[in-house]
């Protein structure tokens, strides 16, 4: 995962595409490339025999540039940041603040393309790749761009889910002043619940949930366990960063898919105040996603600070 701030200093959540999902989305784009160019210059041969040599020189060159350099350009402008290769693997070009790639910004990844995968095949952008923290070719540096990953991880076990209870309280949260570290703490701690003893896995959550609390509002209902407020933060607050970059990058994006609290399973918590008679069994609260069934009873909620 990667952090983009926008022009409007929002802060965007997106996931940095792989080495190996680029490799292969430039592998298709370059068979589909290598392709046209043999197909037009067989075309080019049939007629070489009643052209002119110049002129013949003058086309052979024209369509060489068109596929290697117009081919990127027009796909990912036209498109939004995604090539045909792209398009298969689930990538797409962003500006660094999250916005929609521009011509420009596509001219200058087509044009620094022709001279890193064509003349010197691949090599400055393996090499600038492993430099950049965020997986950046020459082309990406010089345009000011950022390759993304439009889909899920694959494994949902390792994904943060809604606590159902607490999907309507998590509608309401101010999520603006939550540092990105306490973000990345609390996503580390919930990856890592199942491999901790009941105690850690209560006192860490606490620590880390009372630190979270601090930046968050309003206060958790009671008796909520820090895992589950936690989760219900973090997985709020991705909602709210895909459907900023969705809007971003116009209708062309897949849509993302709202909490609605009428339907959820359970009740709403009631507002702060005297608690009212219990009416039915307590909602539960599951353990993160992926991790197994603690080996001892765990406490229960946290005090957030008032």
């Amino acid at each position: 995962m990667s952090e983009v701030v926008t022009g409007d200093a929002v802060v965007l959540e997106v996931r940095v595409a792989q080495m190996p999902s680029r490799f292969l989305a430039l592998l298709i784009d370059m068979l589909v490339q290598v392709t046209v160019l043999v197909v037009a210059f067989v075309l080019l041969e049939a007629f070489a025999i009643v052209s002119d040599p110049a002129m013949f020189g003058a086309v052979a060159i024209a369509m060489l540039v068109l596929v290697l350099v117009g081919y990127p350009v027009i796909f990912e402008t036209v498109s939004r940041g995604r090539s045909l290769g792209k398009l298969a693997l689930g990538l797409r070009v962003v500006s660094d603040d999250g916005s929609p790639e521009r011509f420009r910004q596509a001219l200058f990844r087509g044009l620094a393309g022709v001279m890193e995968f064509w003349m010197f095949s691949g090599a400055p952008a393996l090499i600038t790749s492993l430099i950049s923290q965020r997986g950046k070719r020459l082309g990406d540096l010089f345009a000011g761009t950022i390759v993304i990953s439009e889909r899920g991880p694959r494994d949902a076990s390792q994904a943060i889910v809604m606590p159902p209870p607490l999907a309507a309280w998590a509608a309401s949260l101010e999520l603006s002043q939550l540092p990105v570290e306490v973000a990345a703490a609390a996503r580390q701690y919930l990856m890592r619940w199942h491999e901790l003893s009941p105690q850690v896995q209560h006192e860490m959550g606490v620590r880390i949930a009372t630190q979270t609390a601090a930046y968050v509002s309003p206060a958790a209902p009671a008796g909520v366990p820090p895992h589950a407020y936690l989760s219900a933060v973090l997985a709020e607050r991705r909602r709210r960063d895909q459907a900023r970059l969705a809007q971003r990058l116009g209708p062309q994006s897949p849509p993302v898919p709202a909490w609605q609290p009428g339907t959820a399973p359970y009740a709403p918590f009631p507002p702060a105040g005297p608690p009212a008679p219990p009416t039915g069994p307590p909602a539960s609260y599951p353990p993160p996603a992926g991790a197994g069934e603690p080996s001892g009873s765990t406490p229960g909620g946290f005090v957030p600070p008032q």
